[in-house]
């Protein structure tokens, strides 16, 4: 399994450094092009390399991690999903003071698989702040949880079982409508919540 990020901020790096150092394949891409991202590709190891947008889209399991107002460019003329995974890291905050997106009445998540038609769009990581997110999971005898949600079961246990592999528990909340809104931030009960479970 190869992994794409799609926007190389600190949620971004975090992830890929997880995941490069579990030994998955990395493609890190951002706004500005594969030479912008040297330095990050070195920093993550072997496993790691700088890609197009398009390229990271093409990857078994695809992370988003961009700011709520470039979501729409960043998910915008990409391959076809064909049923891939897309993992939602994405909070719907906008500046300033972190104010929350209109949403229409609709969880961001459930915004985010409008966009990405044909993906099975399950949402993880956007509830820790990145230092704590890039961390060692494995803490106090325990692993650090993250929350996820999504509408596709085995969706969800693929994801499972990557971030068992990189060192997380994982709680599954339902889905995208209803868990999602629990671990949306602004709004919901769970962000920065930092639990870790005891092995």
């Amino acid at each position: 399994m190869n992994i794409g990020i799609i926007g190389a901020g600190g949620i971004g790096q975090a992830f890929a450094a997880h995941v490069a150092q579990a030994g998955y394949d990395v493609i890190v891409s951002n706004s500005r092009g594969p030479t912008s991202l040297a330095e990050v590709v070195s920093q993550l190891g072997r496993h790691a390399t700088a890609g197009t947008r398009q390229e990271a889209a093409q990857a078994d399991v695809v992370v988003v991690a961009v700011p709520w107002q470039q979501l729409r460019a960043a998910l915008s003329a990409l391959p076809a999903w064909n049923g891939r995974i897309l993992i939602d890291a994405t909070n719907p905050v906008v500046p300033p003071g972190f104010g929350l997106a209109d949403l229409h009445g609709s969880t961001s998540s459930e915004i985010v698989a409008s966009l990405a038609p044909g993906a099975r769009v399950v949402k993880v990581a956007n509830t820790l702040p990145r230092a704590v997110l890039a961390a060692d999971p494995r803490q106090g005898g325990g692993r650090r949880v993250l929350f996820m949600s999504g509408d596709d079961a085995a969706a969800k246990a693929e994801v499972r079982s990557m971030l068992d592999k990189v060192g997380f528990a994982t709680i599954d909340l339902g889905g995208l409508a209803s868990g999602g809104r629990l671990q949306q931030f602004p709004g919901g009960p769970l962000p920065t919540l930092n639990l870790i479970q005891l092995d």
